[in-house]
C-alpha cells in the first residue's frame, strides 16, 4: 500500500488506452486461427506495463518498477540525480551505476528531490 509521503511517477495513461484498443483490434485475428491466440499477449503485456511501470519516491529511497519485478534503491546509494540528453531522469549511484528512472522526466526532478526529504540532495543541471 502506498504511504501518504510517497510520490509516484507513472507513464501517461494513454498507453493503457492504446493497449485496450489494440486488444479489441487483435480479437478477430486471434479468433481466426488457434495458433494466433498468442497475438493477444502483446497488448496485454503493454497494458500491464502501462499500469505498473514507474518510480516511487519516499524518504527511504526509490522503488523502480518495471513490467515484472522491482528494485529498491536507498537515498544513501544515490550520488546524483540528473537528466540525460533525451530528457529522462537518471540516478547516478555511489557504485558508479547509472539508473534511468521510469516515468520521471527532467521537469520532475525537483519533486523527486522534495520526496527525499533531505536538503543535501540537489538535482544536477
Amino acid at each position: 500500500m502506498a504511504r501518504s509521503d510517497t510520490v509516484r511517477f507513472r507513464h501517461h495513461q494513454a498507453a493503457l488506452v492504446a493497449a485496450i484498443v489494440a486488444t479489441i483490434g487483435a480479437l478477430p485475428l486471434a479468433n481466426a486461427r488457434a495458433y494466433l491466440l498468442p497475438v493477444l499477449l502483446v497488448p496485454l503485456a503493454v497494458a500491464v506495463w502501462a499500469w505498473r511501470a514507474g518510480t516511487d519516491a519516499d524518504p527511504r529511497g526509490l522503488r523502480l518498477r518495471a513490467l515484472v519485478g522491482q528494485r529498491r534503491v536507498g537515498w544513501e546509494q544515490v550520488a546524483e540525480l540528473a537528466a540525460d540528453p533525451r530528457g529522462r531522469a537518471v540516478a547516478l549511484l555511489t557504485d558508479g551505476q547509472r539508473l534511468v528512472l521510469p516515468a520521471v522526466r527532467r521537469q520532475d526532478l525537483p519533486r523527486l528531490v522534495a520526496a527525499a526529504g533531505q536538503g543535501d540532495l540537489e538535482p544536477a543541471q
